[in-house]
């Protein structure tokens, strides 16, 4: 049987399309949020490979360079607390050896001083003259020994050419011209310890009876 419009009735009519939309949501865990956030904000890199490795050179250089500085300031400070140490050990050493060197110079002297109070002794107790004046030269003999002993030695003067280095003229006197300029007299003796003086000899001094008048013009 047909309807109207000619079409079957025996035939079930069609049914209209049925669209279905999906409206179900997902939801992301923090990991995959994160993997997902950081490959949308992920660039790619726009460097030459060749300008990435020189960077990559010039920090290790830069980071050697800062090893080697730090290497060379600890090095620096060690060098100076061992000349620091050095310095002060030297020093120590020289301060004893001079504290040493005086001891051994005022021990000389002390038998010097004995010898002095005996001959006082001596001339109290009414001693010969000629024997007090002996035993004087004996002391002064020690006491030249002992500073013979510490590099300590009398300057020349009689009959040496006058030296305003190691001389100081008192006076002069008239002489014959082959003796002007000679000492002739010592007032005073001078010493000196290797070669720095101690004190200059005190001197009178020949001068010719022409150079005398040349020295008064």
């Amino acid at each position: 049987m047909k309807d109207i419009k000619g079409r079957d009735k025996t035939l079930p009519e069609e049914s209209p399309e049925v669209r279905i939309t999906d409206r179900r949501r997902f939801h992301l865990n923090n990991e995959d949020a994160a993997e997902i956030s950081a490959s949308d904000v992920e660039q790619p890199s726009l460097k030459p490979s060749y300008v990435e490795e020189l960077e990559a050179r010039t920090k290790a250089a830069e980071k050697q360079v800062q090893e080697v500085q730090a290497r060379f300031d600890q090095l620096r400070q060690q060098l100076q607390r061992e000349t620091d140490e050095t310095r002060q050990r030297l020093n120590r050493a020289a301060d004893e050896r001079a504290a040493v060197d005086k001891a051994r110079f005022i021990t000389s002297l002390l038998p010097v001083i004995d010898d002095l109070y005996r001959a006082i002794q001596a001339a109290e107790e009414g001693a010969d003259r000629d024997a007090i004046v002996e035993g004087i030269r004996r002391i002064a003999g020690s006491f030249e020994s002992a500073l013979a002993a510490a590099n300590v030695e009398p300057i020349p003067a009689v009959g040496e050419t006058f030296d305003p280095e190691l001389h100081e003229a008192v006076d002069t006197a008239s002489v014959d011209p082959e003796d002007d300029g000679k000492v002739l007299e010592e007032y005073t003796r001078g010493f000196r310890a290797g070669d720095r003086l101690l004190r200059p000899a005190r001197v009178r001094v020949g001068r010719a009876q022409g150079q005398a008048q040349k020295a008064s013009e």
